[in-house]
């Protein structure tokens, strides 16, 4: 633990001051009511690891998504790498999504192809032209920088075996690998390693966030593990019943005191 915090500390010398994402008064509202997210704003500057922490039902997730337009949001603005998510247009939008990396709780790989296949598909959001045969892009650059991106999370000599043979702490780090792949500017991670036991969760953090310091990305996680969250970020942002209700300094915190965040949150 000691190492990453250390990592951690060198790091924050090297935030920019470019802003990467800039939420202003975000709202999510359903069909029946329900309004998970109430008016959220917050910013994140180039090369930052920020956390997002909250009870389940907090607005994590939902934010997460709303900012890419997985979900669409009621009201407000959201600009991502200087760019209005709000305005864009169905093209300008998956422009915009090749340029950041989503990794998700569930890894979603596909179970019959290799290891190297699933990374290789990280490719598609920034390759042009028809994008239904896989075969059709997968250049001999593409395998060898798969390959690297594979290296990068310790898994190379896997390249070749079956997604569906691989354990789920490995499963991730694949996740990862593919998402590396698109070249991203900045990931956004979705409780990445909510699936997995504590040691491989923690193994597959570290491995993670040190990735994301040697490429300089900015990076945007949700998690429900405190210590993860102080450990592995900058900042830690908590919400509640879709509100934000702190903004700390990781190092100046502990999961102690921010543990009264998980009070009761809506649905």
């Amino acid at each position: 633990m000691g190492h990453a915090l250390k990592v951690l500390k060198e790091k924050s010398i090297h935030v920019s001051q470019q802003i990467d994402l800039s939420v202003e008064n975000l709202v999510k509202k359903y069909p029946d009511g329900t309004e998970v997210l109430k008016g959220v704003s917050l910013q994140v500057p180039r090369g930052e690891a920020l956390a997002l922490i909250g009870s389940n039902g907090s607005g994590k997730s939902t934010l997460l998504r709303c900012c890419m337009r997985l979900i669409e949001p009621s009201s407000g603005v959201v600009h991502i790498l200087g760019a209005d998510m709000m305005r864009a247009r169905p093209q300008e939008l998956r422009h915009l999504r090749s340029r950041v990396g989503f990794v998700f709780q569930k890894h979603n790989l596909v179970p019959r192809l290799s290891v190297l296949s699933n990374v290789l598909h990280g490719a598609l959001a920034r390759k042009s032209g028809p994008r239904v045969w896989f075969q059709s892009f997968a250049t001999g650059k593409d395998r060898e920088e798969a390959l690297d991106c594979l290296d990068l999370v310790g898994l190379a000599h896997l390249a070749g075996r079956r997604a569906d043979r691989l354990s789920g702490g490995q499963s991730q780090r694949v996740a990862i690998a593919r998402a590396l792949m698109q070249r991203p500017e900045m990931v956004i991670a979705d409780e990445p390693v909510a699936s997995l036991d504590p040691s491989a969760g923690s193994e597959v953090m570290e491995l993670f966030v040190r990735v994301m310091r040697e490429k300089g990305l900015t990076l945007i996680f949700a998690s429900h593990h405190l210590e993860h969250a102080l450990q592995y970020s900058d900042r830690v942002v908590g919400l509640r019943n879709g509100q934000v209700e702190l903004e700390a300094d990781s190092a100046n915190e502990s999961a102690e005191s921010l543990s009264e965040i998980y009070g009761t949150a809506s649905s």
